[in-house]
């Protein structure tokens, strides 16, 4: 019975091929274990804001998150992108870039590892107690943590969806539990710390290690993986400040507690964000194998449909935000309409992912020039930071937030006609 039902279900998605355009079988096939790996990731990050809003007190929240916001930026030095040039060869079959990336990101973030030494005795000479002991640990675990990581996108360009997510998952609950775990029996500031970076790390790496023995990757490589995994991360070294420097100037400009209440208020609307971002993980691997004609025949009517389921989505959490703020994050009420207006976003990141995941596609052959259009929307967010904190504070962050979305969009798109009227006929 189970088999019959599977395949009516297999045949019905067939039929509709022919009026959405799209493989079915393969989205239900990978959207359905991407899907669920994200409502399980959302869950259990529901949870730990949970546990964070009600165990610990604001002042110490926000000296937590400005922390880790420090150790993002210093991710930089593990080439961020490199993941992304590594799903592109693994799709094509040239599996070596899984064992040049991770030497190549762990290599690189042992600079990021001198650079937080560096910043720890920085502050230490400044007489700063918080910060030095977080930034010596977060030295140790950076390289590893980050290179370790790269399995994902091994299993992404392989299409192991289902395997990616039966990895994913206990990856991220054994994580968040650890946490919770310590919130419980501590509130100290570097225990806390320590307890991410420790079950961050361990848990990549262990699952590293079993995609490299259960899978064991070809040798096979692609010459410009390298290069192009290189030139993508710098173009994002700007992208990556950007990430954490919102917080770094609530820190700096309104105080800890301020950085508490912003993100708080931006958790549940990235959560929701979040369900459309395996977009380019689940679109990358079949836009390679096309022509530009082929995706820019469906791309402009799909980035229509996105926005749209965006855009309700966006609509009914605006309108539960408060009953949600009520219910589990009491002391936190001061982030609802914070909440609100950044769920804006929610409708925009759709369209901009499936724009990445078109242009990634096509771009590893061509000028890397095109790469440093990317460079344009964060600048534009960063001026907007700078010009909108002081005078509107967290109003201004939030707004500066959406102006670099819709920024995004208008940029990519101008992107885009212009690759496909510069390459489409080669």
């Amino acid at each position: 019975m189970l088999s019959q039902l599977k395949i009516k279900i297999r045949d019905w998605l067939i039929w509709s091929q022919k009026y959405t355009g799209t493989d079915n079988v393969y989205l239900a096939k990978g959207g359905f274990w991407l899907t669920t790996e994200q409502l399980v990731s959302t869950a259990a990050a529901f949870l730990l804001a949970i546990a964070f809003a009600n165990l610990l007190d604001p002042a110490t929240y926000g000296n937590y998150k400005y922390i880790l916001s420090l150790v993002g930026i210093l991710g930089i030095f593990t080439l961020t992108e490199m993941k992304t040039a590594v799903t592109q060869s693994v799709a094509r079959g040239l599996e070596g870039s899984f064992y040049v990336g991770f030497k190549t990101k762990l290599k690189w973030g042992a600079l990021g590892s001198l650079a937080a030494m560096g910043l720890a005795g920085y502050y230490w000479l400044q007489g700063n107690e918080l910060l030095p002991i977080p930034l010596l640990i977060s030295a140790v675990f950076l390289p590893l943590m980050h290179a370790s990581g790269i399995y994902g996108n091994f299993l992404a360009g392989r299409k192991l969806f289902k395997v990616q997510t039966k990895y994913n998952i206990p990856n991220q609950i054994i994580s968040v539990g650890a946490m919770i775990i310590a919130l419980f029996l501590t509130k100290n500031l570097f225990w806390l710390i320590a307890v991410y970076l420790i079950s961050r790390t361990s848990l990549n790496y262990f699952f590293y290690v079993l995609t490299k023995i259960k899978f064991q990757p070809n040798k096979k490589e692609d010459s410009k993986t390298l290069s192009y995994g290189k030139h993508l991360s710098f173009v994002n070294v700007i992208g990556r400040v950007t990430i954490y420097l919102d917080r770094l100037l609530i820190f700096h400009y309104l105080g800890a507690a301020e950085v508490a209440i912003y993100s708080f208020a931006l958790a549940p609307p990235t959560q929701l964000r979040d369900l459309f971002s395996k977009i380019p993980t689940l679109a990358l691997p079949k836009l390679v194998r096309h022509s530009f004609k082929e995706i820019n025949a469906l791309l402009h009517k799909r980035l229509v449909k996105l926005f749209l389921i965006g855009s309700c989505v966006a609509l009914i959490y605006i309108l539960l935000a408060p009953y949600l703020f009520k219910i589990f994050f009491p002391k936190y009420l001061d982030s609802i309409f914070f909440s609100q207006l950044f769920a804006i976003t929610i409708a925009l990141v759709a369209p901009i992912s499936l724009l990445s995941a078109a242009k990634q596609s096509k771009l590893t052959y061509y000028p890397k020039s095109w790469l440093y259009w990317g460079i344009i929307p964060h600048i534009v967010l960063i001026i907007a930071l700078f010009f909108l904190i002081k005078p509107y504070g967290l109003t201004g962050v939030v707004m500066s937030r959406i102006i670099f979305f819709l920024f995004g969009i208008a940029l990519g798109l101008t992107q885009w006609k212009l690759i496909v009227a510069k390459y489409s006929k080669e």
